[in-house]
């Protein structure tokens, strides 16, 4: 929308260049009207000069006779040169200066001769001829000088001033009369100049204005990324953009034809730009005169592309069409919705694909006769090649499963990747459970086939647990679960195999959600509670150390014991909360017994691998302002098994500060001696499975070597789950078995009764006589 500036007119020297020289050019334009007047006004001071007789009258008749022929010299000149020459600010400057000199010397020459005809003659009809001739030529230059105002403001002043003063000079009173309304009439001649100018002036803005605006439209519209065409009222083409004609490969001259709709897309088809179908749906939209869009894809068009038109009624008639192709942004999301449906490494669709196919054909129904199943597979030992060989050959062996899985399954089954190393299999219209046994089975051992990846033999196993419609409802959320949790069954039978959904585990399932739940709640509200069985000193047969051990004593289900407390917690990975609040109300009882007496806590993997171990102990420590060589952190051989290095810089930094460490149940899982030479221990407790047969040579023959070599590297050596005084007494035979704990002694206790039992230690009692007054200070 124009605003107020816009209408502005600029002033005489604020104008463009190019607006300058078309004012300079209109001097020079009508040349024979020019010529007629200058004729005109010639022959009548040649008539004045023979009427009066009066002798000065003929050198002002032959001056302005020289004037007018060098002005109409003058102006041919100028368009013979316009025709040769291109027009410059400088050179307008020039030819306006040499039109003024012109018009100045022929305005003075006839002022002369006005006032020469008015001062020496008395003849009206001469008087009536000067006059006439000189208003005449006044007021039709200003009409036709309009470019300059100025300059025909002096022509005016000029001519017509000596001339309105030989009038005065009369001194009858009308011709006064007649000076004064000649004055009048030249004012008005200089506002009538003024206006016509400013007309014109304002007219050149507009012309240049709307010029430079078009040029601007042009450049847009041809720099449009989108092709564009309009068709006028007439159904004719009326624009189209430099972008249409490439984009569908027609000539710009259709424009110029004021060609049809039917004959612009014959031309489109012709050009094979668009097949005919789509040629005929533009048509029918562009007739429709109705706002649409309409998308167009054309395979038999080479090269292929989608275009997506867009059509505009114009409110004067006529339709505005605009076109733009689609086709590299519907490749790109197509490839966008490939990659978020479909796993990227082997090609198989992921998990929110095959749950969408998967619902749909779930939803559409399914035969009570052939029921659908569906195996939820995850590989074993996969984490070992990537950690062995590296992740790209991982990547490898992925692509190798998905392949094989391939090869085993029908047209209409279903098989994605779920992520990492689970892949799923929907079976549809399955004859009877025995045909997904064999199936599974087939993928077992399918599965566990050796690969050949990057010239290394590489062996796998798989896991399959199965749930089928039959038992689970044609729910895909509640299938996925079926199997997840048959999954987990199979695992805990020895992995390698395949297990079937059953509704018990379900209920153990919920039961395991529940037992988190209020576990959670316990840990929240401190319902556990610690009890403590102690280490006796076979030489002394003192308590020297008291190991913590977490009882649960639960509302409902009674004692829950700590076999099933602990896999949940790491599962949840609840037990690094839970260790720390064991580690701190460990060392806050321990406090409160006699100096000598240490306590034990047990610490998990997850635990002792968290980068802040060492921040929970301190803290524990300054908490409860227990001296550092009263603790000690009992680990596992699984605490050994990770990250070496890192485990053997913590040990380091636990001795450094004062803190004991014990091996604790050596020899199960992945024992080996290299750990007693390896890290800093203090302390071996031998696991209770070396007593099974002890009163047999070889099982005793194996604890005593061990107990003797642990004893020779400078370590105390513990023998956990001595019941009997046999026991006892074949475990200390040799003096290498430093302390003992078992129910001999004491079973765990709450903390109440451990102190009773320390005080009960004070005395001196031998080990052999350690249970009657343990026993004693039980009863207390």
């Amino acid at each position: 929308m124009p605003t107020a500036d816009a209408q502005r007119i600029p002033e005489e020297e604020d104008l463009p260049p190019s607006i300058a020289m078309a004012l300079t050019d209109s001097l020079f334009h009508n040349f024979a009207p020019m010529l007629a007047g200058v004729v005109v006004f010639a022959l009548a001071a040649v008539m004045t000069a023979v009427k009066t007789g009066n002798v000065w009258l003929w050198p002002c008749a032959a001056l302005i006779t020289v004037i007018c022929m060098a002005r109409s010299w003058q102006m041919h000149c100028y368009e013979r040169e316009r025709r040769t020459t291109v027009l410059t600010p400088e050179l307008a400057t020039l030819w306006e200066r040499r039109y003024a000199v012109g018009i100045y010397f022929l305005s003075i020459s006839m002022g002369i001769w006005s006032f020469t005809v008015l001062a020496t003659s008395n003849d009206a009809v001469v008087h009536m001829l000067s006059i006439g001739v000189n208003i005449g030529y006044s007021a039709a230059s200003v009409g036709r000088n309009y470019g300059r105002p100025r300059i025909i403001q002096w022509q005016v002043i000029l001519a017509c001033a000596p001339m309105s003063l030989g009038l005065a000079l009369r001194g009858d009173p009308y011709y006064i009369g007649f000076a004064i309304l000649l004055g009048l009439f030249f004012i008005g001649l200089k506002y009538i100049n003024l206006n016509l100018h400013e007309i014109f002036v304002k007219q050149l803005v507009t012309t240049e204005r709307e010029a430079a605006l078009a040029t601007q439209f042009d450049t847009a519209l041809n720099n449009m990324p989108n092709g564009l065409c309009m068709f006028g009222s007439d159904g004719r083409l009326a624009v189209m953009n430099s972008c249409f004609s490439e984009m569908m490969q027609v000539p710009m001259s259709l424009v110029e034809r004021g060609t049809t709709v039917n004959e612009l897309a014959a031309a489109c088809v012709v050009a094979r730009t668009l097949s005919g179908p789509s040629a005929s749906a533009i048509i029918a939209e562009i007739e429709a005169g109705r706002a649409a869009e309409i998308t167009t894809f054309d395979p038999s068009v080479a090269p292929e592309r989608a275009l997506e038109w867009t059509f505009q009624p114009m409110a004067s008639g006529g339709m505005v069409v605009l076109v733009e192709d689609i086709t590299a942004r519907r490749v790109a999301e197509a490839k966008i919705n490939h990659m978020a449906r479909f796993d990227e490494l082997t090609g198989l669709p992921n998990r929110l694909h095959f749950r969408d196919e998967i619902e749909h054909l779930l939803s559409a129904g399914s035969d009570p006769e052939a029921p659908s199943a569906l195996l939820f597979i995850d590989l074993d030992q996969f984490k070992q090649v990537n950690d062995t060989l590296g992740h790209p050959c991982g990547d490898q062996l992925l692509c190798a499963v998905a392949s094989r899985l391939h090869e085993m399954l029908r047209p209409e089954d279903f098989v994605a990747r779920f992520g990492g190393d689970e892949f799923v299999i929907f079976l549809r219209g399955i004859k009877s459970v025995d045909d997904v046994a064999a199936l599974a089975r087939r993928v077992v051992n399918r599965l566990s086939e050796r690969y050949e990846i990057d010239r290394h033999l590489v062996e796998i196993g798989a896991s399959i647990g199965i749930a089928t419609t039959t038992t689970s409802g044609a729910n895909i959320d509640v299938l996925l679960k079926n199997a997840d949790m048959a999954l987990y069954r199979a695992k805990a039978d020895g992995r390698g195999t395949f297990c079937f959904f059953r509704e018990e585990m379900a209920h153990t399932v919920e039961a395991r959600r529940t037992l988190e739940l209020e576990l959670r709640r316990a840990l929240a509200n401190e319902e556990f509670e610690i009890f403590y069985q102690p280490l006796v000193n076979l030489k002394t047969g003192r308590i020297t150390t008291c190991e913590a051990l977490l009882r649960w004593n639960h509302p409902e289900r009674g004692f829950v014991p700590p076999s099933d407390i602990i896999p949940v917690a790491e599962d949840m990975g609840l037990i690094v909360d839970l260790g720390r609040w064991i580690l701190r109300k460990a060392c806050m009882e321990c406090i409160q017994w006699p100096g000598g007496v240490g306590v034990a806590v047990n610490f998990s993997s997850q635990q002792f691998h968290r980068r802040d171990v060492m921040t929970d102990v301190r803290f524990a420590l300054e908490v409860s302002g227990l001296p550092a060589e009263r603790l000690e952190i009992e680990i596992t051989e699984s605490s050994l098994l990770r990250n070496t290095q890192w485990t053997l810089d913590v040990l380091a930094q636990l001795r450094a500060a004062g803190v004991r460490i014990s091996l604790d149940d050596f020899g199960t899982g992945y024992s080996s001696l290299s750990y007693l030479n390896n890290f800093p221990l203090q302390k071996v407790k031998i696991d209770r499975s070396f007593l099974e047969g002890i009163d047999k040579d070889r099982p005793l023959t194996l604890l005593r070597g061990v107990a003797r070599l642990s004893a020779d590297l400078g370590m105390n050596v513990v023998v956990e789950g001595i019941e009997t005084n046999e026991q006892l007494e074949l475990v200390a035979l040799e003096g290498t078995v430093t302390e003992a704990q078992g129910y001999l002694f004491s079973p765990p206790v709450p903390a109440r009764q451990i102190r009773q039992l320390l005080a009960a230690s004070h005395g001196q009692y031998s080990a052999r006589d350690w249970d009657s007054a343990a026993l004693r200070a039980l009863r207390a």
